[in-house]
């Protein structure tokens, strides 16, 4: 638990300003716990690491660069931090926003430009999803950031709820039980990529930049947005969770208590191998899983 003894007497710029109320701070203690909660559960840290924080400007990178600062500010994050925007050149994305930002709150950062929308828009035609390429055309380049920086970990401000929509899309669309990791290590072998929010509601993520008035870029940029399964997904999750409180924090715990015997992967898990135990009183087996 982290109480408010635990924190030093300053406080990071990027919490100046944040509000007084009860409400607040309780919020903000719970990000923290659940960041620290998920970096110890995953073993993301490493003393002496350096991690490249990827900045979007959206209300979830906002929350994750805040909240590992904080952490770091407290002594509990033993490792250097990199904020890092990558500007793909969309057109009307405000390109002064972040580096202002990040120059006025004192956080070490890089702002890449790489106009990897036009190639994009080269290859999907006019209507087309362009985030599958798009998303692939930043990780390439994130990757290479990391590597010049120095950087052991990649980190991303996914939340609990996109790893849960993930699932499902992967559920519903690709025929396989998969979601986004909260650590996996690149194909390269020589990267992290992590997500510290790994626990962390995406409600509450938009509570606490919201509160903290950063200053929000959206994610619709390039108009491809509108009709995606995901945001289909969600809808449902959205709907789920107004019928019956509390489920997707069920659901996600779900994914943490995974039974392999009890799913029909048999590369996972040998049924063939499955034998009775021996009968010596002639009786039935009880088969029940």
């Amino acid at each position: 638990m982290l109480d408010d003894a635990d924190a030093p007497d300053d406080i990071h710029p990027l919490f100046h300003g944040a509000p007084s109320s009860t409400e607040f701070r309780k919020l903000r203690k719970r990000l923290v716990r659940e960041t620290r909660e998920a970096i110890e559960t995953y073993g993301m840290a490493r003393p002496g690491e350096r991690w490249l924080v990827c900045l979007s400007g959206g209300k979830d990178s906002y929350t994750l660069l805040a909240v590992l600062h904080e952490l770091k500010w407290r002594g509990l994050l033993p490792v250097d931090l990199l904020a890092c925007n990558l500007d793909q050149g969309q057109p009307g994305f405000p390109a002064t926003v972040l580096p202002e930002f990040l120059t006025r709150m004192g956080v070490e950062h890089r702002i890449e430009y790489q106009d990897t929308y036009s190639v994009v828009t080269s290859k999907i035609a006019p209507g087309g999803t362009m985030c599958s390429l798009c998303s692939r055309l930043r990780r390439g380049n994130l990757y290479r950031i990391a590597r010049e920086e120095g950087c052991s970990t990649v980190v991303l401000g996914h939340h609990r709820d996109d790893i849960l929509e993930t699932f499902f899309m992967n559920l519903f669309h690709g025929g396989r039980l998969a979601s986004m990791p909260p650590r996996l290590l690149n194909e390269e072998g020589d990267l992290f990529v992590a997500r510290p929010l790994a626990f962390v509601a995406e409600a509450d993520c938009e509570k606490f930049a919201r509160a903290m008035g950063y200053p929000i870029i959206p994610c619709d940029l390039c108009g491809s947005q509108e009709g995606l399964q995901r945001a289909q997904v969600k809808k449902l999750l959205d709907e789920w969770e107004a019928r019956s409180p509390g489920k997707r924090q069920v659901m996600f715990r779900a994914l943490m208590n995974v039974r392999p015997s009890h799913l029909a992967d048999p590369a996972l898990f040998d049924f063939a191998a499955l034998a009775l135990a021996a009968q010596g009183d002639g009786g039935v087996p009880d088969l029940r899983g």
